[in-house]
Parts: structure tokens; sequence; C-alpha cells
């Protein structure tokens, strides 16, 4: 009697548990599902196609001494960044600073010898013309006379060889300034230093690379985009791009270079985009997907490419009705960037669902997440 009354009470509490379990399934099959929404409308988009493209740099090139010397010191590493006009190598002056010291010497001299010349033609005019005063006077001497004039022309002769001695001598003051101010070797525009091609106490020529500068703050994007699309192109045009870490990249079309590669038909063309200059990861080569246009914009019924659930023998979406998931099959055009152009099935003003379509039932309860486009 008492195993019968055990295996009473074992049945009752499994009964009990399997009523709980169809209580609670019934319960969750009756929640409406959380789902995001939009409202199809109309909308000018132009039909695009991925390209491939890469991060490129308008300014990279190598920074050369402009004069001959040997390298005192390297103030910077590979990676460092360096502000225009910092200070990147130094050469030694000694032998600079000994030439300027000349040259200043030099010019005080030539200086005082243009006095002295000055002086000169000064006497000689002078004397000169007291002579030509006695011209129609017995005490008039031509001998006299041609002597003078001979001094007047000497001394002015001497004194354009002080004035040119002069002009030689600031010439070589000139020089002797520019050789110190070019001993130290500023960057020409902000960057990062990509390579370092010299020591401390190499001598180097004039022309010779002692670093070599990116400019970080010209990154664009450069893709060769076939001739044919060419014309759907122009600077100003917004296009959209990605990463292959799938960051999304608003861009601007910056320039159309005009030059063709006659094997692949294709026109590199720049694009510009300030996201590139605030990500950390960016580097020169790096692979971009650029969505370009291939028509011109035109009004189009459209719905992202979330709400298309791939159904037997088709597409279909599935639009609010009343609060009740209802499928819809409908036929797309070509893609639009992350749209599909609708050629049948919807209406504007229709409501289809975006997120959480996965598992959807036909007339399922749903309920649309704040925030979503509800129309």
């Amino acid at each position: 009697m008492n195993r019968f009354a055990r295996m009473g009470r074992g049945w009752f509490s499994l009964f009990l548990l399997m009523a709980v379990f169809t209580g609670t399934s019934a319960a969750a099959q009756g929640r409406a599902a959380a789902v995001g929404v939009e409202t199809v409308s109309y909308r000018q988009i132009a039909e695009t196609v991925p390209l491939f493209a890469e991060v490129v740099t308008s300014r990279e090139g190598s920074v050369a001494s402009r004069i001959s010397g040997t390298v005192e010191k390297v103030n910077v590493l590979e990676g460092m960044s360096v502000p225009a006009g910092g200070v990147i190598v130094e050469l030694d002056t000694e032998l600079s600073e000994i030439l300027a010291r000349q040259a200043e010497a030099r010019l005080a001299e030539a200086m005082a010898g243009i006095e002295t010349a000055r002086a000169r033609v000064d006497r000689a005019t002078k004397s000169l013309a007291r002579i030509e005063g006695l011209r129609d006077t017995t005490s008039f001497s031509s001998s006299r006379f041609d002597d003078a004039q001979s001094d007047f022309f000497e001394a002015r002769g001497l004194l354009a060889e002080a004035e040119a001695r002069v002009n030689t001598a600031e010439a070589a003051r000139a020089e002797a300034q520019y050789q110190l101010e070019r001993a130290k070797i500023t960057a020409p525009f902000a960057g990062i230093v990509l390579e370092v091609n010299t020591n401390p106490g190499e001598f180097i020529s004039s022309g010779a690379t002692v670093v070599t500068l990116l400019d970080t703050s010209s990154f664009e994007v450069e893709a060769s985009v076939p001739a044919r699309y060419i014309g759907t192109l122009s600077p100003g045009l917004a296009v959209r791009g990605q990463t292959d870490t799938g960051v999304e990249l608003d861009m601007q079309v910056r320039v159309l270079l005009p030059v063709e590669d006659q094997a692949t038909r294709t026109r590199p063309v720049r694009f510009s985009s300030p996201k590139l200059l605030e990500m950390n990861d960016t580097a020169i080569g790096q692979s971009i997907t650029v969505s370009v246009p291939v028509s011109k914009p035109r009004d189009v019924l459209s719905v992202p490419k979330d709400a298309l659930v791939q159904a037997r023998g088709g597409w279909t979406v599935f639009v609010n009705a009343e609060g009740k998931a209802q499928p819809r099959p409908v036929e797309i055009g070509v893609a639009l960037g992350d749209r599909f152009e609708v050629l049948s099935g919807l209406n504007e003003g229709d409501v289809v669902v975006t997120r959480g379509n996965e598992r959807l039932r036909p007339g399922q309860d749903i309920a649309p997440m704040g925030g979503a486009d509800q129309g």
C-alpha cells in the first residue's frame, strides 16, 4: 500500500512539473517579439559598386641637407612625430662661425677703404675745379690740368674698386650666415619620421637625405575607377567607404586625376575623409572599400538589406500589420549601398521589420522597439 502511495505522489509531481512547463511555454509564445522597424519611403539613391582602394598621402618625401658638413646631432628617431620647423639634424658649425667672423672683418675693412676712396675723390674734384677756374688767366697750366684730371679719374676708379670690395664682403657675409642657418636642418612640414638616413659624426654633402618624413595630416584614399564610371563623379560628391575592420567612413571626392591606365582603362580618383585622421591605426597602403556611384541619383523605393529574409523562391520581408508580423514576398532590383531597390511587393508607408526578423512566424505579435522608425 505504501509503495502505491509513493507511486501516486511521484506521478502527481511529474504532472505538476509538466503543467508548469507547459504554462511557461505558452506564456513565452504569447509574448510579443521585440523588433526594429523602418517605414518604407522613396529616397534619392544612386546605384553603387564596391571598389578596392588604399590609403595614400599627398606629402611624403626625403628631407635633404642644403649644405655640406659633419653631422653633430640627430634629434629624431624612426616613428617620432615632429612639428613643422622642428630641428631634426644639426651640423657642426665651428668652421662656419670662423668664416662668418672673417666675412665681418673683411666687410669692415672694405667699408673703411670706401671712406678713404671717397675722400680722395673729393680732393681730386676740388683740385681739378681750382685749376679749371684759372683757364683764362696767365696762371693756367695745361700740364697741371692734365695731372689733376688724371688724379680725378684715378680717384673715381679707386672708389669703384672700394665699392666692389664692399659688395664682395657683403656677399661673403651672407654666404657665411647662410651656412650657419642651414646647419640646423628643420622639418618642412609636420609629420612622422619613417627613416633616419644619417648618424652623428658622418660627413654629408649638399643634397644628401637625412630623414624621410610622412605627413599624417594629408591622408587620403585613392581608388582606380573604371573610366566608364568617371562621368558620375565630381569633386565634393559624398560617397561611403569601409575599412577591413568594418569602420564606416564618410568620404568626399577630392580630385579626379586626368591619367588613364591603358591596360585597365581606369583612372585614379582621390577621396578625403576627416575620420582617417581620427583613427589611430590608419596606415599608408591600408585597404579601403569605396562604394562608387555608377549612375545618376534617382528616386527609388528601397529597403535596408537587413529587412530581407531568404525564402523559398525569392525574398520576403515582414510587414507590421496592426501589431502582427505579416510576410510579404518582394521583388528586388539593384543594390544601393546597404539598401536594395524594391520593384514590387511593398508600397510607400509600409512598416517593415529590420531587426529581429530571423525568428518571426507569420501572424506573430510584434512590438517595435523604442526609437525605431515606425512611420
